[in-house]
């Protein structure tokens, strides 16, 4: 007889315990434990498992390597080339990002080149999927649909078929009757996942779930979902802005540095083939706190326009306020501003936004920020034809930073006829550009030359 058993999980691990806990002991983090209810003996098989030799790798293969192109530029650069056979992709983010009309798009030029494809929603009807679809383009080829949650149906229907690429919209309505909780929970997120793994696996598909977010960004689930797949892309931007960012946090077959960037229209989403043009588009000019800095995702160089605003604080603490860049780090850097260029920064209020609605972790934009501050704080516009690169350092000193052509070379490209640079990363190959390098040693340097 089924019996009726009480755990709690944590959310971002997936620990389980008997009791809640406030701290989960895996991965100390609080609060994240929720109560789970599973029936214990519901269903079981008298089928005998078959016991699996270990093979030698030598005796291997690995025939077929091909992946198979999605004709999306962008998306192929984030999964590394393509897709490969046989993989379980997680894609991630807000409602309303682009999830669906990305891999509708996706399924549409899979479908053109005579790829298999099967389309599974658990939260739209066959109409409303048409309907989606017709935003996006005419279909004119076939592709397969199926609207269920039951994944032993679902498993049938993938064994059944030719396809070679399955998509799952989304992974928390999915559910699996041997689990007694109903779909979305911890149990039924991990179990859907681990049979889709072996579908993958064993009959050579391609999968790609959808999963949404929590309020704090993380797919909703244990954490454990992410370590189960092989590739997890999130979809980064504003729904009120029309840029979106793919980017690549786990790949197995692939860099995780890269990033695809979309621009979201009524027809669909559409690469973006050279963000530094699109994201310096209606840039102010002679506007003190406007800089422009270079970061680099994977294998490509992107400028874009950094802005701070400094003004009086009507209050006893100063405001610190950053959009787009880290918090900690714009702290730190007017830390070193007031203690080593001597500037008054303690009576002001400070924002620091990245426009276009990008995150940059790039500790390349130090400099930047710095400039932005001094600028907006001095009312002193920095030149519109001025790219600042370097890292900050404690001390007050400009560090070099990696890839420092590849960055000289993108603002040479876009017109651009000064750079400031550290003097570590000065080559004599710089002087056969267009554009003229200006080299410093510390932050008193950099600001007296902006």
């Amino acid at each position: 007889m089924a019996k009726e058993k009480q755990v709690f999980y944590c959310k971002e691990c997936g620990y389980e315990s008997a009791k809640w806990l406030g701290q989960c002991p895996g991965c100390r983090e609080w609060n994240t434990f929720v109560e789970e209810k599973i029936t214990v003996g519901a269903k079981t098989s008298s089928a005998k498992k078959t016991l699996v030799a270990p093979t030698s790798i030598l005796k291997v293969t690995t025939a077929d390597e091909s992946r198979i192109k999605t004709d999306i530029g962008e998306l192929d650069r984030v999964l590394g080339g393509g897709i490969v056979k046989g993989s379980l992709v997680l894609v991630g983010g807000d409602p309303g990002i682009g999830k669906s009309t990305i891999l509708l798009q996706m399924c549409k030029k899979l479908v053109d080149k005579d790829v298999e494809v099967l389309y599974v929603s658990g939260e739209e009807s066959l109409s409303q999927i048409k309907m989606r679809a017709g935003r996006i383009g005419k279909f004119d080829k076939d592709m397969m649909l199926l609207c269920d949650n039951d994944m032993d149906n679902i498993s049938s229907a993938i064994q059944k078929s030719n396809a070679e690429v399955v998509i799952i919209d989304s992974i928390q309505t999915m559910l699996v009757d041997e689990v007694g909780s109903a779909p979305g929970t911890v149990t039924q997120v991990r179990e859907v996942t681990s049979r889709l793994m072996q579908l993958a696996k064993q009959n050579n598909v391609a999968v790609f779930i959808v999963g949404h977010v929590t309020k704090e960004g993380t797919v909703a689930g244990p954490r454990t979902l992410e370590h189960m797949v092989d590739s997890v892309l999130y979809f980064e931007g504003d729904a009120n802005n029309g840029f979106r960012i793919l980017r690549g946090v786990k790949n197995r077959f692939g860099s995780t540095n890269e990033i695809g960037v979309f621009n979201m229209t009524d027809a669909g989403l559409i690469e973006v083939e050279n963000p530094s043009s699109v994201m310096l588009n209606g840039r102010p000019i002679g506007v003190p706190g406007s800089v422009v800095v270079s970061s680099i995702e994977g294998t490509r160089t992107i400028l874009i326009e950094l802005q701070a605003l400094v003004c009086k604080t009507n209050f006893n603490m100063p405001r610190r306020t950053s959009v787009g860049v880290d918090f900690n780090r714009v702290n730190l850097i007017m830390a070193v501003l007031e203690k080593r260029a001597g500037l008054n920064l303690w009576g002001y209020d400070a924002y620091v936004s990245i426009a276009g609605g990008m995150r940059v972790n790039d500790p390349a934009i130090d400099l930047g920020i710095a400039a932005a501050i001094n600028s907006s704080l001095n009312n002193k516009p920095v030149g519109d034809k001025t790219m600042i690169i370097g890292e900050i350092g404690l001390t007050g000193e400009i560090r070099g930073v990696t890839n420092i052509m590849q960055r000289v070379k993108e603002a040479d490209k876009l017109g651009f006829d000064t750079c400031i640079i550290p003097k570590s990363n000065y080559d004599e190959k710089m002087e056969k550009l267009n554009i003229k390098v200006k080299c410093v040693a510390s932050l008193v340097e950099a600001l007296g030359i902006i």
